[in-house]
């Protein structure tokens, strides 16, 4: 079988797809390879405790202030039900309860606005 030369345009997406891969396997891999030999510093250690948390908001926020691009609080449905749910979450702290008032809430807002 011959192999016929490839594009640049080719090289370069493959080059990009292989440097994409390594450097994800490298970033993520090194916490896996490295175990307990390599221990990050206190500050750093601390503060990853929140990336989760950080990511959820950082996706969620902008979905629940923003009403076709442009930022709306007062009156806005999702806003006012994740508020209703965040409440129902504090005292009962139970997730399905808080998915369950937060579409009930959402629902009843969203047909009365």
């Amino acid at each position: 079988m011959i192999l016929a030369p490839m594009d640049p345009k080719e090289i370069f997406i493959w080059s990009a797809i292989l440097g994409v891969s390594l450097t994800t396997f490298l970033t993520r891999g090194s916490f896996i390879l490295l175990g307990a030999r390599v221990r990050l510093p206190e500050v750093i250690d601390r503060a990853l405790r929140f990336a989760p948390a950080c990511a959820l908001a950082a996706i969620m926020v902008p979905d629940l202030v923003l009403v076709h691009g442009t930022l709306k609080v007062a009156g806005n449905p999702r806003l006012l039900a994740a508020v209703v749910a965040a409440v129902c979450f504090l005292v009962s702290r139970s997730m399905i309860l808080t998915i369950v008032c937060g579409m009930a809430a959402f629902t009843a807002i969203r047909l009365w606005l």
